[in-house]
C-alpha cells in the first residue's frame, strides 16, 4: 500500500479542503502518514497570502522532495494558482493541482502515474487548473469525517472585493457559493458521527448567495442580500439534530445590519463569537486599502452586536506599516482599537505582495518601524484578552471538550465554550473519568489557569450539571 503524507499551510478553508484530500486518498487506498515520515506521495497545500507563505510553501515542497527523492511531491492551492510559471520550472514539484481541482486529487494522481515519460508527466496547464478570472462552477466536496470535535465546513469561495494589498481574488477567483442542498447534506452526515458544532467557512463568507441572481462576475457586496441567505442557510442547520453550536468564520463588517444581527441573535444555536475584519482604525488608511468602510461604520456594527447580545467576544485582524501609514495614523489605529475593546486581535505587519495596487504605493514604512507598532498592538491584545476572560471566573458556562494536554498542574481537558473562551478540566476531577471528545460539559470557572498560555480561566468540573 503506498504512504501518503500531507501538509497545510494557510486558512481554514485550506484546513477543510485538506481534510477532503485526505479523505479522497484514503478512498482511493492510500496509507496516510505524518509528514515527517518518509512517504511515497506528498501533498502540500500551498497558501499565498503572504511572501512568507510563498517561501513557506516552497520550503516544504522542496523538504519533501530531499526527503524522498522519489515520491511524487503535489503542489496544490493557492501558491500555484498565482506563481503557474514558477511552479512549472520547479524540478521538486512533480503535480500541480489549482484551486478548483482539488476533490479530483486521487483521480489526476493516477493520470499522472499512469503516464509512462517523466518529461510527459507534469500536468500543470488546462488539465488540472481551472481559469479563475471568471466565475468557475462551486467545486462541490463532501466531508464524511472531520475527524474533530468542532468541523469546519466549507460554504463559499472567492472574493470579488479586490482590497489593495491583497492577492487572493487572483488565487481564488470571482465568488461561487455551495448549493445550501449540499451543505446540509455534509452537516447531517457528520451531526451523526457525533459533531456538536459546525463551524461556518469560506474565502468571503459574507457573499454567500450573491452571485445567483446576477448576471456578471463583478458582483459588488450587498449586506441586506447577502444576510438574508445566510440566515436562511443557518435556520436549516439549526434543525439538524445534534447540531448544537453554529459559528460563523471571518464576516464582513457591513453586514451587521439590524435585521442580520436580530436574526443570528434568535438562534441560540449561533454562537456569540465574531470575527470583524478591520485592518485599520484610520480612514485615510482604509481608503488607501480599499476596504469599503469607514471606522465608525465599523463601530456601529460592533454597537449592534453589543446591543443584541451580552458580552459578545468580537475578534479582528490589524495589519501594522501599510504603506503611507503615518505616525498620526498609526495613533489613530491605536485609539479607536481601546476604543472598541476587542477579544482578540489577530496583528500581521504589512508584506508586500507582488501584483496588487498596494505594491506601488509610496512611502514604504521600514521594517523596524513595523515592528514597534506591532509589539504595541499585540501588547494591548494581551490585555483586552486577559481583561475579556475574567469577566467570566465565577459563571457556569459550558464547554466543547476537545482534547487532554498536559499543564504545569497535570493532565487537563481542554475545551472552548461558545464564546471561545478556552478552559481546563483537571483529569483528576470527579466524573472525568466520564468525559470524551465532542462532549458538551457546564461548569463554574474558577479563575486563570496558571502556567498555561493562552488558557486563561479552569473549569470548576464539580459544578458539573451537563455531560454529554
Amino acid at each position: 500500500m503506498k504512504r501518503a503524507a500531507f501538509h497545510n499551510l494557510g486558512c481554514k478553508v485550506n484546513s477543510y479542503e485538506l481534510d477532503i484530500m485526505r479523505q479522497k486518498m484514503e478512498k482511493a487506498g492510500y496509507s496516510i502518514v505524518p509528514f515527517e515520515e518518509e512517504a511515497d506521495i506528498y501533498v502540500i497545500n500551498t497558501c499565498t497570502v503572504t511572501n512568507i507563505a510563498d517561501r513557506k510553501s516552497r520550503q516544504m515542497i522542496h523538504k519533501a522532495k530531499k526527503r524522498n527523492p522519489e515520491a511524487v511531491v503535489i503542489a496544490v492551492g493557492c501558491y500555484v494558482e498565482t506563481y503557474p510559471e514558477r511552479v512549472g520550472t520547479d524540478s521538486a514539484i512533480d503535480l500541480a493541482i489549482g484551486n478548483n481541482n482539488k476533490a479530483r486529487i486521487a483521480e489526476l494522481l493516477d493520470e499522472f502515474l499512469a503516464q509512462q515519460d517523466k518529461a510527459d508527466r507534469r500536468t500543470l496547464g488546462g488539465k488540472t487548473m481551472t481559469d479563475l478570472t471568471h466565475r468557475p462552477p462551486y467545486e462541490d466536496m463532501q466531508l464524511e469525517d472531520p475527524g474533530h470535535t468542532r468541523a469546519f465546513v466549507k460554504i463559499q469561495d472567492g472574493c470579488n472585493q479586490f482590497c489593495s494589498y491583497c492577492i487572493i481574488p487572483y488565487a481564488r477567483g470571482r465568488i461561487r457559493s455551495r448549493r445550501p442542498g449540499e451543505i446540509l447534506r455534509e452537516i447531517r452526515t457528520i451531526a451523526e458521527k457525533g459533531i456538536r458544532e459546525v463551524v461556518l467557512t469560506g474565502i468571503h463568507v459574507s457573499s454567500y448567495g450573491l452571485e445567483w441572481d446576477a448576471q456578471t462576475d463583478n458582483v459588488r457586496f450587498d449586506p441586506h442580500k447577502s444576510g438574508a441567505f445566510l440566515l436562511d442557510l443557518m435556520e436549516e442547520i439549526r434543525k439538524i439534530p445534534g447540531i448544537e453550536r453554529i459559528r460563523l468564520s471571518s464576516l464582513e463588517p457591513r453586514i451587521m445590519t439590524e435585521a442580520f444581527v436580530k436574526g443570528i441573535a434568535a438562534m441560540p444555536e449561533v454562537c456569540p463569537h465574531f470575527h470583524l475584519s478591520l485592518q485599520s482604525g484610520c480612514n485615510a488608511t482604509l481608503r488607501r486599502m480599499n476596504r469599503h468602510y469607514t471606522a465608525e461604520e465599523f463601530m456601529e456594527s460592533v454597537k449592534l452586536l453589543r446591543r443584541y447580545y451580552e458580552a459578545p467576544a468580537i475578534t479582528t485582524d490589524v495589519i501594522v506599516g501599510f504603506p503611507g501609514e503615518s505616525e498620526a495614523e498609526f495613533a489613530e489605529t491605536v485609539k479607536f482599537l481601546e476604543a472598541v475593546n476587542f477579544y482578540e486581535m489577530h496583528v500581521f505587519k504589512y508584506s508586500v505582495r507582488k501584483g496588487t495596487v498596494a505594491e506601488k504605493l509610496p512611502i514604504q514604512i521600514p521594517e523596524p518601524v513595523k515592528g514597534v507598532r506591532s509589539d504595541v498592538l499585540l501588547a494591548m491584545t494581551r490585555r483586552q484578552s486577559q481583561d475579556f476572560r475574567s469577566r467570566f471566573i465565577g459563571k457556569e458556562e459550558e464547554l466543547l471538550l476537545e482534547e487532554i494536554i498536559e499543564t504545569p498542574a497535570g493532565p487537563c481537558w481542554r475545551g472552548h465554550t461558545k464564546r471561545y473562551v478556552e478552559g481546563y478540566i483537571p483529569c483528576n476531577s470527579p466524573v472525568a473519568d466520564q468525559f470524551k471528545a465532542g462532549q458538551l460539559v457546564r461548569g463554574t470557572f474558577t479563575g486563570p489557569a496558571q502556567g498555561a498560555p493562552g488558557l486563561m480561566l479552569q473549569a470548576c468540573v464539580e459544578s458539573a450539571v451537563k455531560i454529554g
